[in-house]
């Protein structure tokens, strides 16, 4: 492959690796535009339409003040990742647990992972013959990706 070529190969791969987190970036930003203007709007209608510094700055940053208060007036960056790390896992240890609790308790149990493991089984199983088929995965679905390699495509 030419010079020229292999160039422009790797500058169109850093080109899509710099878009691709350009992107997050800007997603991750509007997100918490998003969040910033929520809190805002609540401080206002609960403030008949106008706030004062400290009510903005409650607003904006309550979470944050609380934490440092909570580690002696002082957060580091272990600290504050430790924190981002367990609302993360919780948000998504309470999506989890919507979509699998039957009875609307807040807890998950063995019979609740069958029971959605029952109905993910039955929509796969397009022909209700008890197994799901490759013919029956979605389009897309990469079956057999981490199978063993055969004789045929061993590496002799």
């Amino acid at each position: 492959m030419r010079k020229s070529t292999k160039l422009a190969l790797a500058f169109a791969a850093l080109a899509g690796a710099v878009g691709t987190t350009a992107y997050a970036e800007n997603n991750a930003s509007a997100k918490m535009r998003d969040g910033m203007m929520a809190r805002l709007d609540k401080a206002m209608s609960d403030s008949d339409g106008a706030i004062t510094f400290d009510q903005f700055s409650d607003a904006m940053n309550a979470r944050l003040k609380k934490l440092v208060a909570a580690n002696g007036g002082k957060l580091t960056v272990a600290q504050l990742a430790d924190a981002l790390e367990k609302a993360r896992f919780e948000r998504m240890a309470r999506r989890i647990i919507a979509r699998y609790d039957t009875r609307g308790d807040g807890t998950l149990t063995t019979d609740d992972i069958t029971s959605r493991q029952k109905k993910v089984f039955a929509m796969l199983d397009k022909n209700n013959d008890g197994k799901i088929e490759k013919s029956e995965l979605p389009k897309g679905h990469r079956f057999g990706r981490h199978r063993q390699p055969d004789n045929d495509d061993s590496v002799q």
